[in-house]
């Protein structure tokens, strides 16, 4: 474990003080697993998202006209 000092805005460190005092919650530990998801687990979830959105982006578009066309439709 190392030590290290960041520089956080007064109000949003009072806050999250309060947060972990009021549930129980080691900040320090917090701040490990903010680390950890951005590091880790975010650009997996990233990377999946892009591949969905390509996937999507490349289909053929489909004419659905306009929202007085689409209501009179399901009348």
């Amino acid at each position: 474990m190392v030590l290290k000092t960041f520089n956080v805005e007064e109000e949003a460190y009072k806050r999250f003080s309060d947060h972990c005092k009021s549930n129980g919650l080691s900040m320090s530990k917090q701040i490990d697993f903010f680390i950890r998801s951005v590091i880790e687990e975010e650009p997996k979830a990233k990377q999946e998202y892009l591949e969905k959105l390509e996937r999507i982006r490349v289909q053929p578009k489909i004419k659905v006209g306009s929202l007085q066309q689409l209501k009179n439709r399901y009348r």
